[in-house]
């Protein structure tokens, strides 16, 4: 497309809450607008039961936030903008799959099946499908073709086929209308392009090479032959999903006529096939070789990025995935992160507020100044080798080494310890967790130079990031964008509208730069150092390095 004088993309970010719109000047970078709408059934707590690790999330939740979000993001812009909107993108939490009918409609679309979770989007962080992921695994390690030899040498519960065979062995009624799966970021694509038929769809390379063992040395996905013997269920899918993936540079499709006009756009413009929100994340921060991405909030994300050669000589090890083009097409892409971060944090809250809303009837403006004050507090502490450890497993560990059955811990513990030394405590845990992500990966030979951190807990915690850059001895710069996510899906909007011809041009024009930047102190590095060796020990773990 030849450049006219006014060029706007949308760039969409489906969180676990809620869905955020940024409409961007594509030639700047400028935000022209944006708004944020959350999911209205989530909200509610609706089809989620958090004692047995199960987040369920209904498609029309996804529907009608997006379509408020966007609504309300045009409803500030002029005609001049509106007119002028040139292509969308997305991405969205992975792996969250849903079972579809022939059609590609999300089962919990039929009537049938409106109120069934097991019919709904199951969300990343449902974790019911640790026996169907076992199962993966034990096979995976007898069969002529490890097929999780790119994810880290193990399969997660929190991936696609796991959380579908669990659905379909959950409730059988199912089998009537399954057909195929497909994930949020593909799904929501296809829809705006107007056909979900499964054998149709655009799927994205980044959410099937590092969710669905997709990888181009043996074919695509895992062979039938593999997936039957775990379990004769997943012949629904036989000749049903997908051999071909697309990177985030391609179209997947262009914008049909009744979503146009629901949306109140222009026929025609284009549809980019999405990625995973965290990957989105590192291309809006400027990821390039020798640079890792850290999405920070409830849970992290870490990517880096490597040209071809020592990174695609041998896979490495305990990582959520080793994939080619899944961020930035042409280069390796890894995959790790934290099960449970911000989410440490809300969970000491929760403690401390029970007894201040059950005896003293505390409001809850006064629960929100909890951490606030713990924070002021852990900030005065004195740092010590023998400082209370924590263990960051709350949620299981995702990487290094994927175990969803590991607890978290708390150990060094006394009479005098008070609640503040326990909160820094949480603190460090989760940065000693980031530390053992980076170590893992420097060990596999990839190089780290710099650290680029995104997402809520990167802008409003000064106490979290600089105890991270303590312990991690790096420095740690800090996007300046709100919507890193939604930025990196409308710079590949743009890429996907011909505005720009690879994604390297559109984050050079686009790009935000940093709000902070945040330096190590040494001598608490050193002291680090020896609570980090704490950790390791308490989590059962040898560093091996």
């Amino acid at each position: 497309m030849e450049r006219s004088e006014r060029n706007f993309v949308i760039g969409m970010d489906f969180g676990s809450d809620s869905v955020r719109c940024l409409i961007v000047d594509a030639n700047d970078g400028r935000k022209a607008a944006s708004a944020v709408k959350a999911y209205p059934r989530w909200a509610k707590g609706l089809y989620c039961n958090p004692a047995e690790n199960r987040y369920r999330q209904h498609p029309l939740d996804y529907i009608e936030a997006f379509e408020a979000a966007l609504g309300e993001a045009l409803g500030q812009c002029d005609e001049d903008v509106r007119s002028n909107i040139r292509g969308i993108s997305f991405d969205t939490t992975a792996s969250t799959p849903v079972l579809t009918d022939k059609h590609g409609t999300p089962l919990a679309l039929l009537p049938e099946y409106a109120e069934n979770p097991n019919a709904m989007f199951v969300l990343w962080k449902d974790h019911t499908a640790i026996s169907e992921a076992d199962e993966i695994n034990r096979l995976a390690k007898r069969w002529p073709v490890d097929y999780t030899r790119y994810s880290g040498g193990s399969y997660s519960c929190e991936w696609v086929w796991a959380k579908m065979l669990h659905c379909l062995k959950s409730d059988i009624s199912l089998l009537g209308k399954a057909y195929s799966w497909v994930e949020h970021c593909d799904w929501i694509s296809a829809m705006l392009a107007g056909d979900t038929t499964p054998e149709h769809i655009a799927r994205s390379r980044c959410v099937a090479g590092h969710k669905a063992m997709w990888h181009k040395e043996w074919g695509g996905l895992p062979s039938d032959e593999f997936l039957m013997e775990i379990d004769p269920l997943f012949g629904i899918f036989r000749s049903h999903l997908y051999t071909e993936t697309y990177t985030s540079d391609k179209q997947a499709g262009r914008l049909c006529s009744e979503w146009a006009a629901r949306l109140g756009l222009r026929e025609g413009i284009a549809v980019g096939v999405g990625a995973i929100d965290c990957h989105m994340g590192a291309v809006g921060a400027g990821i390039g070789p020798g640079i890792l991405v850290k999405v920070m909030g409830t849970s992290t994300c870490d990517v880096a990025v490597a040209n071809h050669g020592i990174a695609t000589k041998r896979p490495v090890r305990g990582i959520c995935g080793q994939v080619d083009g899944s961020v930035l097409p042409g280069m390796i892409v890894f995959e790790a992160g934290q099960a449970a971060f911000g989410d440490i944090y809300a969970w000491f809250r929760r403690i401390m507020e029970w007894p201040l809303k059950r005896i003293a009837g505390c409001d809850e403006h006064t629960c929100d100044r909890i951490l606030a004050a713990l924070t002021e507090e852990a900030e005065r502490l004195l740092l010590t080798p023998d400082d209370p450890v924590a263990v960051d497993w709350f949620n299981g560990r995702r990487t290094p080494d994927a175990d969803p059955r590991a607890k978290g811990s708390i150990t060094g513990l006394t009479l005098a310890t008070s609640a503040p030394q326990i909160y820094k405590a949480l603190v460090e845990a989760t940065a000693f967790g980031s530390r053992a992500i980076n170590e893992r990966l420097i060990d596999e030979g990839i190089e780290i130079r710099r650290i680029i951190a995104v997402g809520g807990i990167s802008k409003k915690s000064r106490f979290v990031m600089q105890t991270m850059c303590d312990v991690m001895g790096m420095p740690i710069e800090v996007v300046r964008s709100e919507q890193a996510c939604a930025l990196g899906a409308a710079m590949y909007a743009a890429v996907v509208a011909g505005i720009y011809p690879d994604i390297a041009t559109a984050q050079k024009a686009m790009g935000s730069g940093f709000s902070d930047e945040y330096d190590p102190d040494m001598s608490r590095k050193a002291i680090y150092d020896r609570l980090y060796a704490r950790y390791v020990a308490a989590g059962g773990r040898t560093d091996d390095r």
